[in-house]
């Protein structure tokens, strides 16, 4: 991929350069920092669990065909566990107090087909795969019956000992393009993978409250958000009519609606001013954050390579490996708390 102007990525690059007929991505794929190595086929190397990618895949694939929305539940899943204290699959640890629990992350699902796919690595291969590195592997089968590429994952995380609900940062999506940023460069992420991953946004429903400043108080004008096209703002106020006390859900693309096609309809949305969150229609107002939106609104190639690459990229953050973490026996309790080991 080509980007001028964009900040070089400071990571080892290695290339996959497999099939796009068969459903994978020619594209960079990024190798972790050298002190926490993650490794192609982890299990299969140590000969722990070597099929445990296609286990995964099966169960994601009989999920996935009874519910579309799994790929948007898991996306969610995922970047609410690695940007809030790393991939280390804190946000399946249920109690008091934990990120799963919290109110902000009420509306997280997906956790169902963790446990389940969790079990049946148990039968097969107990105690070896992390509730980590499942999530990124069910993450990669969902977006790719989505319509995303089949991505390489590195693998060999081990599963965090804790989580508190005061750890979660989550940003507004009320944010500028540079407040958004720079919170993505706070979590050792750069432009590419923040335009990039928000184009997650294709799939799935934002909620009127994530977005009613901009219907009737931008800014705390009493007005709506200037840069919205009419016909947009006269939609999304009958879908979410003011003060209304139902939080209703908007379809983000609702050319796909249910269907959750993983596409790049977000970015042609925001460069025809017809985005729902204020952050997503700030990407076209930055240099390097509105070339990226243009490359790919026009290039929806450019997009899959793009997205394989930064949610590689976001996998990899402060993993937990060696002796650090454990692996749960089951995703919801630490060892030492399950109920049904002690």
């Amino acid at each position: 991929m080509e980007y001028s102007g964009i900040i070089l990525l400071p990571i080892l690059m290695i290339f996959a350069a497999v099939s796009l007929n068969a459903g994978y991505a020619n594209a960079a794929v990024f190798l972790p920092p050298e002190d926490k190595p993650l490794v192609r086929h982890y299990y299969k190397k140590l000969n722990t669990c070597a099929n445990v990618e296609p286990f995964v895949r099966h169960q994601v694939k009989l999920y996935w065909d009874k519910d579309k929305t799994i790929t948007a539940k898991l996306l969610k899943l995922l970047y609410a566990d690695c940007m809030v204290n790393g991939c280390d699959a804190s946000i399946l640890l249920t109690g008091p107090n934990t990120e799963r629990n919290s109110s902000k992350n009420a509306r997280l699902d997906g956790y169902l087909l963790i446990d389940k796919i969790k079990t049946v690595l148990e039968i097969r291969c107990p105690g070896a795969v992390s509730c980590s590195d499942i999530l990124n592997l069910a993450v990669r089968d969902a977006v790719h019956y989505a319509g995303a590429p089949s991505y390489p994952v590195f693998l060999g995380r081990r599963d965090g000992l804790e989580s508190k609900a005061e750890w979660i940062d989550y940003p507004s999506p009320s944010m500028s393009w540079e407040e958004g940023l720079a919170y993505f460069e706070s979590k050792n992420l750069d432009v590419q993978d923040f335009v990039t991953l928000l184009g997650a946004h294709t799939m799935g429903q934002a909620h009127c409250s994530s977005f009613y400043d901009r219907l009737y108080n931008f800014k705390g004008t009493g007005k709506p958000d200037p840069s919205m096209k009419r016909f947009v703002l006269v939609s999304l106020r009958s879908q979410c009519p003011k003060n209304s006390i139902t939080d209703s859900a908007v379809y983000f693309t609702p050319e796909y609606g249910s269907n959750y096609t993983f596409s790049n309809k977000f970015y042609t949305k925001i460069l025809a001013h017809e985005s729902l969150l204020r952050v997503d229609q700030q990407l076209s107002y930055g240099g390097d954050t509105g070339e990226l939106v243009n490359e790919y609104a026009n290039s929806f190639e450019q997009f899959r390579r793009g997205f394989a690459l930064s949610i590689n990229r976001m996998g990899g953050l402060k993993v937990l490996t060696g002796k650090n973490g454990q692996i749960r026996k089951d995703c919801k309790f630490i060892n030492k708390n399950n109920p049904k080991i002690n």
